[in-house]
């Protein structure tokens, strides 16, 4: 087991093999060329006290807005722990869409903390208006956090960071939006047959697509999320865009195999039917895919640049921008129609047309 300093939260029960620390007790490396390496091979992954102390490390070096509140101001909020709400049902904040707080390898009680955490966020941070992937962060850093104010701190500088042409977790409906529309345009692009495989069953591509930041934040397996999440921390927000991706392919992989190969495509169903029958997928992942396949499979896409990433995003967050769409409508119906049209459209055109078709739409 690790050491209880940074254990208080989880539940060593649900832990598995996790549960007990072996590998490397300590990182020396100040490189970040090095420490995306080791990152992405797992170098810390068997030490559940050597990967907090690396996560305090990672974070406290973000770059950050002058004024951030750390643990002190969560102190000084929230007093004694032990005079705090015991109730796990504490309202989140509006900005979370609803999305709950995954319980990973958390005590019950815990859950009691991630709700604290959000809600002290949403009063020190109003400028967040739009943030549905905040509870599963939250929740994993919880794991390897010493108190809930050391947990707030760590939230609070990665949504502060400040450092140009870094991204960590979109804040705004806008940003949040113009990322699935990247992801569409990315899966079209490095996951043709997959991407294809949705057009044609699913009645809105958008609907689906909507939900890729929950596929790797909140629907993954605790084992195959926190490997992605010490990624993560080194390199940004492109890791989601790979991960989704790749879980994007396996998926497709796994309906052929379903479908006995190369036969004809189900026919078109509901939306939803489609989002279920992925997010059942990525939930039972752990069952076919290790942690190591799913990153491998990440990183063995060619060509898939921050720079390209942030083009789309930019495209895609001025043509929501031209449309008034800013901020949420419930699924603005008549958008979707929109663009769903444009996904199906631009299957059928040469790549070079696709930006002047998004723009004209």
């Amino acid at each position: 087991m690790a050491d209880e300093e940074y254990g208080s939260f989880v539940d060593w029960n649900q832990m598995g093999d996790l549960a007990t620390s072996s590998g490397p007790t300590k990182v020396d490396c100040k490189d970040l060329k090095e420490f995306k390496q080791l990152a992405r091979q797992g170098y810390w992954a068997k030490n559940h006290k050597l990967r907090a102390q690396v996560y305090q490390q990672l974070i406290k070096a973000i770059p950050c807005r002058t004024v951030t509140p750390d643990a002190e101001v969560y102190r000084d909020l929230m007093g004694n722990a032990a005079t705090k709400r015991q109730s796990s049902h504490l309202p989140l904040p509006d900005f979370v869409d609803g999305n709950p707080v995954p319980q990973y390898c958390l005590k019950a009680e815990s859950l009691t903390s991630v709700h604290q955490i959000i809600s002290c966020v949403a009063g020190q941070l109003p400028d967040i208006s739009y943030c549905p992937s905040l509870p599963a962060v939250t929740s994993l850093l919880l794991h390897f956090s010493k108190d809930e104010a050391q947990c707030f701190e760590n939230i609070s500088r990665i949504l502060a960071c400040n450092e140009p042409g870094k991204r960590l977790l979109d804040q705004t409906f806008l940003s949040y939006e113009s990322g699935c529309m990247t992801f569409g345009d990315l899966a079209n692009k490095y996951c043709t047959s997959a991407h294809k495989l949705i057009v044609a069953t699913a009645q809105d591509v958008l609907e689906v697509y909507s939900d890729w930041q929950r596929w790797v934040l909140g629907d993954l397996p605790f084992s195959h999320m926190v490997r992605i999440l010490d990624v993560f921390l080194v390199e940004g927000y492109k890791i989601l865009f790979r991960v989704a991706i790749a879980l994007l392919k396996f998926y497709r992989k796994h309906k052929a195999g379903v479908q006995g190969g190369q036969g004809s495509q189900p026919p078109q169903q509901d939306s939803d039917k489609v989002r279920a029958d992925i997010r059942a997928f990525v939930k039972g992942i752990a069952s076919v895919i290790t942690p190591d396949k799913l990153l491998e499979k990440a990183f063995s896409i060619r060509l898939f640049s921050r720079k390209e990433i942030t083009l789309l995003q930019l495209t895609n967050e001025r043509s929501l921008q031209q449309k008034g769409i800013t901020v949420s409508q419930k699924r603005y119906n008549q958008y979707r129609v929109v663009n769903t049209t444009f996904c199906v459209l631009r299957n059928l055109l040469p790549s070079f047309l696709h930006g002047a078709l998004l723009r004209s739409l």
